[in-house]
């Protein structure tokens, strides 16, 4: 089984926020797959399906940015996964531009409070993340991730959830490291 999470805020009033660009990519998943998520019993939803012959959940966090370690070990308690190898975390990036995407196999948090947050309920480092370029041109970091995208970013958001997308599909067909030199580059300067 493979628990694919995204990470963002709860709530109609952070729905089309830069910090929920790992949600996003889930929800664009869940229309290719006309699938919908359970209602959220805890701090999280989740829903099923079968890709590339593997079991896949789809976890949204349901807590706060900060707090998603917690959605996150209860998610993985629920599942009963052990190998954190086929856990992949998405987040938002204000280190990447735009447009950009990172798949990596582990590593630090880079400041982004909710892979802190992962790190720390799972007592490891050592789990795939896929972060999302949402632009490194801000003064106040808390505001811009918590603002909605641009409207020249609008234009070009469903082109990027389309790649983020199919980077997790192939981590799931095709595994990490084949993965990461398709997807790891920026979408829109190609």
């Amino acid at each position: 089984m493979y628990l694919i999470v995204g990470l963002g805020n709860p709530g109609l009033v952070y729905k089309n926020t830069r910090h929920n660009a790992g949600v996003m990519v889930l929800d664009r998943i869940c229309k290719k797959h006309k699938l919908k998520f359970t209602r959220a019993a805890g701090p999280f939803q989740s829903v099923s399906l079968t890709y590339a012959g593997e079991e896949v959940r789809l976890i949204k966090s349901r807590t706060y940015m900060n707090d998603s370690g917690r959605a996150v070990i209860k998610a993985v308690k629920a599942a009963q996964l052990s190998n954190y190898s086929r856990l992949l975390i998405i987040a938002d990036d204000i280190n990447l531009p735009f447009g950009s995407l990172r798949l990596r196999e582990g590593g630090s948090a880079g400041g982004q409070k909710g892979l802190q947050s992962v790190i720390h309920s799972l007592g490891t480092n050592q789990f795939p993340r896929l972060r999302i370029g949402i632009g490194d041109h801000f003064s106040d970091a808390t505001e811009y991730v918590l603002s909605p995208f641009s409207k020249k970013e609008m234009e070009d958001l469903p082109f990027v959830l389309q790649y983020a997308m199919e980077a997790v599909e192939s981590f799931v067909a095709e595994g990490l490291t084949q993965t990461m030199s398709k997807y790891n580059r920026n979408f829109l300067e190609t």
